[in-house]
């Protein structure tokens, strides 16, 4: 079922009256769905719940046609100056492909739903008003930690909604839902932030504007604005400080770096890639995910699973054909985690005028499950070259940073 959008002019402070008279059809099957409705001038862009009728093909409320017996919607006291109806994904179950020999399912198909999300609801944003058609491009992902397991046959549900814009750049709160169907018992396994550009469709090198949100409180917009500040000063360090590659190392010794380090390629192809010839963000995240779990994996021996994926920067585009590696390296362990740095470098071999580079670059961090699911204590990394002592000090700032928090402020002493 292909999603709805509809952009409706309305008078602030009014209700809104969506009808859509529209020819009847004949054996059209009908669904019931769950949407959501995104404000941009109250609330921050909060998605309010509602349901709706739906009939296959979807309704275009942005002004094309459609052979649908009828729609009417009603929302009420809602303040905007305009209307998107963003319904929530279809649910989707969890299959075996997408699960380990556990039955946990991989952080990156959880990674890749994600992406696929907030592209949708960036795209439609940077397209709802007149002008230069664009499609969003992934340039950064917030640190996000998993929250709770999902297993095989749980079904996953995902949600997301804009709260900033800038002038090139949109901030997509995404949300991540596991549902037990046999108990019906639901909980947050996801919360990530991420950060798209809007990319001409007539020439991908260049960023259009984004139409901007009207906030409903001026600390909501200086909100959005620093944290905006922050992750561009965070993505130009990372750019330049990822300029080594990992190196294999011959017959290398348990528990060291080299011991665990691992590597993929892969050929990039149609599948891969947006209509436009570039990689999808979620492709990247899902191959990144794979390639730290393999270094996880033989570091410790034992069933693992993603516990948080620090900041995913994107440094540059993917084309297709281009041959990318993934290589990863363990860079710290605390008593009950594995830090893993992930790096992406893109070989446009159908073009030689441009050379090999460094395309994304994040930390990983996994922890290792016993056959009960209970955490399980790690074995120590032992650093050996300068470079490697380096980056175990460093994983082990993010490490303590973290963590205090996570626990929070001190309580002040009486």
């Amino acid at each position: 079922m292909s999603p709805l959008l509809g952009w409706v002019p309305a008078t602030p402070g009014d209700g809104v009256l969506l009808s859509a008279l529209l020819p009847p059809v004949e054996t059209e099957p009908c669904s019931l769905l769950s949407g959501a409705v995104g404000s941009t001038a109250h609330s921050n862009q909060t998605h309010r719940k509602f349901s709706f009728l739906l009939w296959e093909p979807f309704v275009d409320l942005s002004g094309g046609s459609s052979p649908h017996p009828g729609l009417s919607l009603f929302v009420s006291d809602v303040l905007l100056r305009g209307l998107i109806l963003l319904p929530s994904p279809l649910p989707r179950i969890m299959r075996p492909d997408d699960a380990n020999v556990a039955g946990n399912v991989h952080g990156g198909t959880i990674l890749k739903m994600i992406e696929e999300a907030g592209a949708i609801i960036s795209t439609r944003h940077c397209n709802s008003q007149n002008g230069e058609r664009c499609v969003a491009a992934l340039a950064r992902v917030e640190r996000t930690d998993f929250l709770s397991p999902m297993c095989i046959g749980e079904v996953a549900h995902v949600s997301a909604e804009i709260t900033y814009t800038s002038k090139h750049s949109v901030e997509v709160q995404v949300n991540v839902m596991s549902e037990n169907i046999l108990t019906g018992t639901k909980k947050l396994t996801n919360k990530a932030t991420l950060w798209y550009v809007p990319l001409s469709l007539k020439n991908v090198d260049k960023v259009l504007e984004v139409p901007p949100v009207v906030y409903s409180r001026q600390e909501q917009e200086e909100e959005g604005r620093k944290r905006y500040e922050a992750q561009k000063l965070e993505r130009m360090e990372t750019k330049w400080r990822n300029g080594d590659i990992v190196q294999p190392v011959p017959n290398p010794e348990p528990n060291t770096v080299s011991y665990s380090q691992s590597s993929l390629i892969h050929l990039v192809g149609p599948s891969d890639c947006t209509l436009h010839g570039f990689v999808h963000g979620g492709v990247t995240m899902k191959l990144m995910d794979e390639v730290a779990g393999i270094v996880a994996a033989r570091h410790c021996k034992t069933n693992i699973v993603t516990a948080s994926v620090d900041a995913i920067n994107f440094h540059d585009k993917i084309r297709k054909g281009c041959v990318i590696t993934i290589s990863g390296r363990m860079t710290f362990t605390s008593n009950k985690s594995m830090e893993i740095e992930v790096l992406v470098d893109a070989d446009p071999v159908v073009d030689n005028s441009q050379k090999r580079y460094r395309a994304a670059s994040a930390f990983f961090t996994y922890v290792s499950l016993s056959q009960e699911g209970k955490s399980l204590p790690v074995p120590q990394l032992v650093p050996e070259t300068e470079d490697e002592k380096k980056r175990f000090e460093e994983g082990k700032g993010r490490y303590l940073q973290m963590k205090a928090k996570r626990q929070g402020p001190a309580e002040p002493q009486p």
